[in-house]
């Protein structure tokens, strides 16, 4: 039976009320509330679920959590920002958030130094009564302080970090982990892909007149045709997209195209099964098997951390790790912002995520994909706008900068075939002005997430065909043979479209990149280079 512990004080008396800490220490099916008098303020206890209430308009609230329990929780609200610190506490829920934050305002979780705290969630229900995430706020979070915080989401469905608003990160070391599947797919209207006669058709199934026409076309260079276009991009690696360079056959064809799409959005239709077809190989070893049009879409995905805005991180140590088809490490739908720190993340789904800019400005990253992009940043809807929108090159509007990278270390790595990238940003411009940037991906080769020469004020190369062999060493070195860095990627990958700066790469000198089946030798001539 649940119990009240304090009764709201009447505001109407005007009374000089000042904010009280309140210590909740977890007992296993029990918790101790203290004190048990609070002005302004309700605490209800239903065991070791305690629902926290506060009146409180501008003194900050200071909650103190420690203690166990395996089937525990707080239910937080108040009108105030929140101070919640977390000293040698372990809590997990049987169903719901276990940390279940209502706060308008910024509760800010502190962790205490030198102190160790996990908390967990085995089930998930997504309804008013439960949330579906670890911890799952309706304001910004912040979280600091210099302990370790474990995150740990079991349960099908269930997200690790949830935040209708800003997550920002400091100091503190956190890891963040989610094992449990989704709860399912959602119903993809498109149904499948491309036609096989519409895009990458193997030569074995054209009309001969089609592959005499490539071959009129460019005889000297091997090509992935794209029936659909009449013609194709080259194999070893594809131009800037242009429109304007088309004929007026492939206008027409790609008008066409651009038309049934529009009609299948608003009939509910599919293209047929089967995906874009064969590339005519040179594309990694396990990876792909073609290039999908649509992705795969999941109910309850078990997300690492998703904000419905910002992502932030300044300082200190993150870790994420997702497991399940569609799980992607970090999401802010507004952006991800990650200005110092070690972060590491590991995903099924993209490492990391946002339909807006990501920056990069100082930390050490390295974000790696096993089935998707590594770095996605969808600054401009991929098929919005007119003709040049569908496929963005050229188009004004796609001109500003998707990812930033400004310093810090970025290793980003795709272990998916065509057309995961680790850098990703569907048509804008990469712009990098310092750091080091090591790229693994398949990728579209110069297509579409490159720098420009106005965006790499730091020379930057991309790498095409680069054989990435598993764990073993990827040199860098100067022209004088002196050794500049050392990489090994956890995967191997046939033939990579990597992009490769250092702060010691300079205008006019020369490189040279070694792997175990690979060695390029390249001169910066020019802010940015594509090596073939």
């Amino acid at each position: 039976m649940k119990k009240n512990i304090s009764i709201l004080c009447a505001l109407a008396l005007c009374c000089a009320c000042h904010a009280q800490d309140i210590s909740i220490r977890y007992n296993n099916s029990q918790a101790e509330v203290t004190p048990q008098n609070h002005d302004s303020i309700s605490v209800v206890a239903d065991g070791a679920h305690i629902n926290i209430l506060s009146l409180y308009n501008e003194k900050t609230l200071h909650v103190h959590l420690s203690g166990t329990s395996k089937n525990g929780q707080l239910i937080l609200k108040s009108s105030a920002p929140v101070k919640l610190t977390c000293d040698h506490l372990d809590l997990t829920c049987q169903e719901g958030a276990p940390l279940w934050l209502r706060n308008k305002n910024e509760v800010e979780i502190i962790v205490a130094e030198g102190t160790e705290n996990t908390l967990s969630i085995a089930a998930c229900n997504d309804t008013a009564n439960h949330k579906s995430a670890v911890i799952w706020a309706k304001g910004d979070i912040k979280f600091s302080g210099e302990g370790i915080l474990n995150v740990l989401a079991t349960g099908d469905g269930c997200k690790g970090i949830r935040s209708k608003k800003n997550i920002t990160i400091e100091d503190l070391n956190i890891n963040v982990t989610t094992t449990g599947n989704n709860l399912g797919e959602k119903e993809n209207p498109f149904g499948g892909g491309f036609p096989m006669h519409g895009f990458g058709a193997p030569d074995k199934d054209r009309p001969h007149g089609d592959r005499e026409r490539r071959h009129e076309r460019n005889d000297s260079t091997r090509h992935s045709q794209f029936g659909g276009f009449g013609g194709g991009f080259p194999m070893d690696g594809m131009q800037q997209f242009n429109p304007a360079n088309l004929s007026e056959e492939e206008k027409a064809r790609m008008e066409e195209m651009r038309k049934n799409f529009e009609e299948m959005m608003q009939n509910g239709g599919a293209f047929p099964m089967g995906g874009f077809g064969s590339f005519g190989g040179g594309f990694p070893e396990g990876g792909g098997g073609g290039m999908p049009f649509m992705k795969r879409k999941y109910k309850g995905t078990t997300k690492g951390i998703k904000s419905e805005q910002k992502v932030i991180m300044n300082s200190g140590t993150l870790t994420v790790t997702t497991s399940s088809p569609g799980a992607e490490g970090i999401e802010g739908k507004e952006g991800v912002i990650l200005n110092g720190g070690n972060i590491t993340v590991t995903a099924t789904d993209d490492a990391i995520n946002a339909n807006a800019r990501i920056e990069l400005n100082g930390a050490h990253v390295m974000a790696c994909s096993t089935t998707n992009d590594a770095i996605d940043a969808n600054l401009v809807d991929f098929f919005s706008g007119e003709f040049g929108g569908f496929f963005g090159g050229g188009s004004e509007k796609n001109s500003d900068p998707a990812i930033i990278i400004t310093g810090g270390t970025v290793y980003a790595w795709s272990q998916r075939g065509m057309p995961e990238e680790g850098l990703d940003c569907d048509f804008s411009p990469i712009e990098i002005s310092g750091g080091e940037v090591f790229s693994v991906g398949a990728g579209m080769g110069e297509m579409p997430s490159v720098p420009t020469q106005k965006t790499a004020t730091q020379p930057t190369a991309l790498l095409i065909g680069i054989d990435i062999a598993e764990n073993q060493p990827i040199q860098i070195y100067d022209h004088k043979g002196t050794l500049i860095d050392t990489i090994t990627v956890p995967f191997s990958l046939k033939r990579s479209s990597s992009i490769v700066t250092h702060p010691q790469f300079k205008l006019g000198e020369t490189y040279t990149v070694k792997t175990q089946n690979y060695t390029k030798t390249f001169t910066l001539n020019e802010n940015f280079i594509t090596v073939r």
